[in-house]
Parts: C-alpha cells; structure tokens; sequence
C-alpha cells in the first residue's frame, strides 16, 4: 500500500507543496512544531532514509538546502534545523523546522493550524523558493 506522502506526490490526497523536482518534494507538515515546518521527501517510496543510495541521500539534501534557503528568508528564525525520525510514515523524509533554540525541535509539542494559515504559508515559502532557485 501506497505511503500518504507517496499519495500526495501523486496528487491522489492534498498537499501544501512548497517545491518539487523530478526526485523530491517539499510539504508544509500539518502537524508542525513551529510554523514552516516542512518535510522533504524523495519522490522514490523507501521506509528509511539510509536505505536510499549514497547519491539519493545527497540529493535529497541538497534539495533540502535549497528549501531551507526559502524557509530562512520568509520564516522569522535563527537557523533552520534539521531532523530525520522516520516513526510516523514509513516513508523516507526530513524535518526542516524554523528554530530559535534547540528546544524548538520538540516533536511532541505540535501547533495546531488552520488550513487557511498553512496555505498562506505555502504560498509564501513557494513564491519565495521560486524566486531563489527560479523554478
């Protein structure tokens, strides 16, 4: 059975897409810890992340390189961080969450969101992605 993310890549459930290529995708996550949270995601379906080739999991992160560029000028933060967990979705992703402190990477304290909000914030994140990376 097909993974949600790998459902939404398919345009078969909705999304609040950030940036796509042909490999990976870029999702605001609709349980965030901060605002901007986004997960990137190789298009190819594969439970762990340390499963992907050596040059999958460099892609992927240059990928998300380029996204947390976007996040950084739009998203009020002082660094962008980074998290693989991998319990949720048995799809390979990353965590890319605007932080100020350390303590901003705690998964168990999730927002709740609007679905308004989240698309205002894909708007933003997309817009600004695009206007980075000119795609």
């Amino acid at each position: 059975m097909a993974s949600i993310f790998t459902r939404i890549i398919k345009r078969e459930l909705p999304g609040h897409i950030v940036a796509e290529d042909d490999h990976h995708i870029a999702i605001l996550d609709i349980f965030p810890v901060k605002e901007g949270h986004t997960l990137v995601i190789p298009k190819k379906e594969v439970d762990d992340l340390f499963d992907l080739e050596p040059q999958e999991v460099a892609s992927l992160f240059v990928f998300a390189q380029k996204v947390a560029r976007a996040i950084e000028a739009e998203i009020p933060c002082r660094r962008v961080g980074v998290a693989v967990v991998g319990l949720e979705v048995p799809h390979a992703h990353v965590h890319l969450v605007p932080i100020n402190a350390v303590t901003d990477l705690d998964f168990t304290n999730k927002l709740s969101i609007s679905d308004k909000r989240l698309g205002e914030i894909q708007k933003i994140l997309s817009r600004r992605y695009a206007e980075i990376w000119g795609s």
